[in-house]
């Protein structure tokens, strides 16, 4: 009885402090967007500013990653490789889910001790902002112990003790040992992080987590990055006015399914193709192709997809594992088609044109819907779901979408003619989608919902941005870039040849980097060996991208199969079998714009 009541006051204190954060993330988030929006009204209407509001809005942004990234701890934001996991027995996997946990107390200590002696150091006054420099890293500081708070109140609240003070054990062993040991040798340290990194995924670490303990830990194989270091490179990576832009699409997206809008889409997509052959899996790929003009976000339209048209395809004959699989390979088009999260994150890590890339986006998006709508129509044989829609109700459907695609208009009309930047025009588009949520009538209880998923996901964005950077630099110390350049050269300094060895590496890398983390650290040591080749950097760009988006089908990450997996509870395994048409449809369109590339 009394233990009872103890695990039912562990549940309550974990799902309080859960609410706390995820709470204070969202009030963040609308500061966020108010501050942005008031700079714009200031600066178009009344020809002035504030100044300073870069600044604050990087503050707060990393305020809101510290309070929302210990939040994904689990699910899919967490961005564990765990199909290792599932195949050992139960004791293995308590074994690996302690080591794990360890590799996250690493983490923690890393940013609570880190920031401390940064502060310690630092010294200075913003200049804009007339605040001192160390409330910065006392933010990141801030995130280590609210992570590393949440981490011990879920073992306990999961009845894990001895798990936990295993991992707690463990983590503190490895962290002192990086401090006294010195193991360095001819190798250089960057390999080494990669190593012990790879270590902390295949025990299911998160992703930013092994990054960031790696990085650490590698200190004692001759790392020229102590922790102050490690913590000011992720602090760096993470103040970027340009990944605000993340939450304002995120939050945009998630108030458009909200408020039903894209439900309309879905249904004026249906009126389109949904006579046709696999009209219901066409209609699939289409409501993702206008769909992206929303989200920006495939992980969020796999979700949709996944909760939306899984049941219905079922329901007209199509096997479970086939519909999930068109509806992961559909969602490969939101981080291609704009607005794109991830040109966001190349052109935050290389200084490439947003706009161009954004372009590009839409020339490749296009090619890659056109060989999906291929594969589904000779791989899929049920019969047409219903009658082909009169012109009066698709004009009537249009309408009906109208507002939803005048959020598409606002960003790339906006960001491609140089009338607001890429922050600026991702948060018109997410107060464009609150309009239309007000306008539905949506409950302030699904508002705040929305604000708060949008800024827990932008927290774990936030900090896997943040780790990759002491990775890439220590890429840049051991001229990862020169080594991976001779290789690629080694085979000749044709354009062709340098793109074929530049893809094959990235097909590579894609297989065991998260997408993100690959483009943050791919992205500035491939681009300049491309075009010292004669390639167009952004051609060059979108193929990366296109490239490493294509990985989200692919095993043994799959991020996209394993949402669908999670949603339709469809297992992995029969989904990674049944994307493969689609997948070889997506390999033809990365060809066709190579090919397209070295003929331009």
């Amino acid at each position: 009885m009394r233990q009872g009541a103890r695990e039912r006051n562990r549940h309550r204190l974990l799902a309080g402090l859960e609410t706390i954060l995820s709470g204070t993330a969202a009030v963040l988030l609308c500061a966020l967007l108010s501050l942005v929006l008031l700079n714009v009204t200031l600066r178009y209407i009344f020809q002035s500013g504030f100044i300073g509001a870069e600044d604050l809005g990087i503050w707060l942004h990393l305020a809101l990653i510290s309070v929302a990234a210990p939040l994904s701890l689990s699910g899919p934001l967490s961005m564990r490789f765990d199909v290792g996991l599932r195949l050992l027995p139960r004791r293995g996997q308590v074994v690996a889910q302690a080591m794990a946990d360890g590799v996250s107390l690493v983490a923690a200590l890393t940013l609570i001790v880190g920031a401390r002696e940064t502060i310690a150091m630092l010294g200075g006054i913003s200049p804009t902002l007339g605040l001192p420099e160390w409330l910065r890293f006392a933010l990141i500081g801030t995130g280590g112990v609210l992570l590393l708070t949440v981490l011990i109140l879920r073992r306990l609240a999961e009845e894990k003790r001895l798990s936990l003070l295993a991992s707690l054990a463990l983590g503190a062993c490895l962290y002192g040992a990086a401090t006294h040991l010195d193991l360095s040798g001819s190798w250089p340290p960057s390999a080494f992080l990669a190593i012990i990194a790879g270590i902390g995924l295949l025990v299911s670490a998160p992703l930013s987590h092994a990054f960031l303990a790696a990085a650490s830990l590698s200190l004692a194989f001759g790392s020229s990055l102590p922790e102050p270091a490690v913590v000011a490179s992720a602090v760096n990576g993470m103040s970027k006015f340009l990944l605000l832009a993340i939450p304002f699409f995120l939050l945009a997206g998630g108030l458009l399914t909200a408020s039903g809008a894209a439900e309309r889409l879905v249904h004026f997509a249906a009126t389109l193709v949904g006579h046709r052959r696999a009209g219901l899996a066409q209609t699939v790929l289409l409501t993702s192709v206008i769909f992206s003009g929303a989200s920006g976000s495939s992980v969020a339209n796999a979700a949709f997809g996944a909760s939306t048209f899984q049941p219905q395809l079922v329901k007209n004959g199509y096997p479970p594992a086939q519909a999930g699989a068109i509806i992961a390979a559909s969602s490969v088009l939101d981080n291609v088609i704009p607005p794109s999260i991830a040109f966001l994150l190349l052109a935050a890590a290389t200084n490439l044109s947003v706009g161009s890339l954004l372009a590009g986006g839409f020339v490749a998006g296009g090619l890659m819907a056109v060989c999906l709508a291929v594969a589904i129509h000779f791989s899929v044989k049920a019969r047409p779901e219903g009658r082909p829609a009169s012109g009066k109700e698709r004009l009537t459907a249009a309408l009906s979408a109208l507002p939803a695609f005048g959020l598409g208009v606002i960003v790339v009309a906006g960001i491609r003619f140089g009338v607001v930047t890429t922050t600026e025009a991702a948060a018109l588009a997410a107060a464009y989608t609150l309009i239309l949520a007000l306008a539905a009538r949506l409950s302030s209880t699904s508002l705040i919902s929305a604000f708060r998923q949008a800024a827990t996901e932008a927290g774990a964005i936030g900090l896997l941005i943040g780790s990759a950077g002491p990775f890439a630099f220590l890429l840049a110390v051991d001229d990862v870039a020169g080594l991976i350049s001779d290789a690629v050269n080694a085979f000749g300094h044709h354009p062709a040849l340098v793109l074929l060895m530049a893809n094959l590496v990235l097909l590579v890398a894609g297989l065991v980097l998260d997408i993100g983390a690959a483009i943050l650290l791919l992205g500035p040591i491939l681009l300049p060996v491309a075009v010292s080749a004669g390639l167009d950097p952004i051609h060059f760009g979108v193929i990366l991208v296109v490239n490493l988006m294509i990985h989200g089908l692919t095993p043994p990450l799959g991020m996209l199969i394993f949402v669908v997996s999670g949603v339709t509870r469809v297992p992995a395994a029969d989904l990674f079998r049944a994307v493969l048409p689609y997948l070889a449809a997506l390999l033809v369109a990365l060809g066709i714009l190579c090919v397209a590339t070295l003929l331009i």
